[in-house]
């Protein structure tokens, strides 16, 4: 069955790929090969005749309206799913689509037994009051018998529009207008968002994920009930607090010791965060550095999905286990003290993206079941003549999605989405590992040294020369995109 996917007009490159997480979540590709015959397939998709991909308005195709009806409740990005009752170029080809709707599919919804409300929408242009109150007028030809409802109506319906743009806003290119009219199968659930927002979330670092993105990678992640994920980049637990508001056990663990233990108090920690919205508690919260994992020897196939945001350098660096002196072999590795214990705090050392990725991998590659996803975050620093962005490798995952999200004119951030294919084993190890070389030699040099922050903040690249017939001035230093 098709429906009209209205989207957000937001974080453009991850629409389809949840839409698609969400699809398989809800068992569209279920036909007895399993979910790892599912990470490689894809929903089928179309697009109105001349509208841009980037256009909210997308044709899918979906099996039943009750999963399109349980996708658009549970995506962010979604707006609505309906089903086309019909469109055109104007209002009276409009008339002629509906018209030639069969009958029979629109009879259920026009009984006198029923409620109905009609919303006129646009993207692009606004309509007044008084011209939306005309299109509905203008709807007569549609023999709706029941009763209006405004408040709780039992069917609604949506007249929506585009504009022709004539001018360049911003906005995908429409070479001509649209006029669509449907009933409404599913809508997003708009007092998600507003509910979770950061400002209002009793415990924060500098480094907490935006509630609606760590909802899109709970998504990415298939959370559930019944699923347990686990994030060994915990910080505050953002993206852990939007996997347990979807049934999903959670884990955490993070290698500094004063965020997981004390926060900021008793009253404002990890737990109260998840106090707050009541959710259920994490299992556990370790103290646990992801290069030296805690897991007994032998141990695997844990996690039904591995979701974070890992320290690549820009706003915090990563540490692991160590300390500069012990590092460099100047002391003995050292035991503490019984009566210390509870207050130590270890020593720490720098540890670059290119290290911290390949550890994450081989985490993801032992601990998650078979099917299992990760997903996590991957910076790339564009340059001239750089190409396509290259990811890390592994031979247990196949890559599920590659959603990216810019920053500035030269970085980006990549959600990359990997499903477990083939069980870990030392051989595939050892193949990751010199995969994982051959990567990094490769690749740029900021991801072996973990410098990324140069490379955002370098003030070298800003030094453009003024537009002609601009006055000379002393030029500073640009910080994405603005001076400072």
């Amino acid at each position: 069955m098709w429906f009209l996917c209205v989207f957000f007009h937001r974080l453009l490159d991850y629409r389809r790929p949840e839409v698609e997480s969400l699809a398989e979540l809800f068992g569209v590709f279920d036909d007895g090969e399993g979910d790892i015959a599912c990470a490689e397939r894809h929903l089928e998709w179309k697009l109105p005749e001349n509208f841009h991909v980037d256009s909210p308005f997308h044709f899918v195709s979906l099996p039943s309206e009750e999963i399109a009806r349980k996708i658009a409740k549970r995506s962010i990005l979604v707006k609505g799913i309906y089903e086309l009752w019909g469109h055109g170029s104007n209002h009276q080809e409009l008339e002629e689509a509906i018209k030639l709707f069969p009958e029979e599919r629109k009879i259920p919804y026009l009984s006198s037994d029923s409620t109905f409300r009609i919303i006129v929408d646009s993207f692009g242009k606004v309509i007044s009051f008084e011209e939306q109150n005309k299109r509905i007028n203008g709807l007569s030809y549609i023999p709706f018998k029941g009763r209006v409802d405004l408040r709780n109506p039992d069917h609604k319906f949506w007249l929506m529009e585009t504009d022709d743009y004539r001018t360049n806003n911003g906005l995908p290119r429409v070479v001509q207008k649209k006029v669509f009219f449907g009933r409404e199968i599913g809508a997003a659930d708009r007092k998600l968002l507003p509910t979770y927002q950061l400002k209002s979330r009793g415990y924060l670092g500098p480094t907490a994920m935006d509630a609606e993105m760590a909802f899109l990678m709970a998504n990415q992640g298939l959370a559930q009930p019944g699923k347990l994920v686990y994030d060994p980049f915990v910080g505050t637990g953002s993206i852990l607090v939007a996997a347990a508001h979807f049934g999903a056990m959670t884990m955490g663990a993070d290698i500094d010791i004063r965020v997981v233990r004390d926060g900021r108090g008793p009253n404002c920690n990890i737990w109260s965060n998840f106090k707050q919205y009541g959710l259920p508690p994490p299992i556990s919260l370790l103290r646990a550095d992801n290069n030296l994992p805690p897991w007994r020897q032998g141990l695997g196939e844990v996690f039904d999905a591995i979701i974070c945001d890992p320290p690549y350098g820009v706003r915090a660096g990563g540490r692991k286990s160590g300390g500069r002196k012990l590092m460099k072999g100047t002391v003995d590795p050292y035991t503490v003290p019984e009566d210390k214990k509870a207050d130590h705090i270890p020593s720490t050392a720098a540890y670059c993206l290119a290290e911290c990725v390949h550890d994450l991998l081989d985490l993801a590659a032992k601990m998650l079941v078979m099917g299992g996803r990760l997903v996590f975050f991957y910076p790339v620093v564009r340059d001239e003549g750089s190409g396509d962005p290259q990811y890390p490798e592994h031979p247990c995952f196949a890559m599920a999605a590659a959603c990216e999200q810019i920053l500035s004119f030269r970085y980006s951030r990549h959600l990359l989405t990997m499903v477990k294919t083939a069980a870990y084993t030392e051989e595939l190890a050892e193949s990751a590992r010199l995969k994982h070389r051959e990567f990094k030699e490769n690749h740029l040099k900021w991801m072996e040294d973990g410098n990324l922050h140069s490379a955002v903040f370098s003030p070298a690249d800003a030094q453009q020369p003024p537009p002609a017939g601009w006055p000379e001035r002393e030029l500073k230093p640009k910080y994405r995109g603005k001076y400072v």
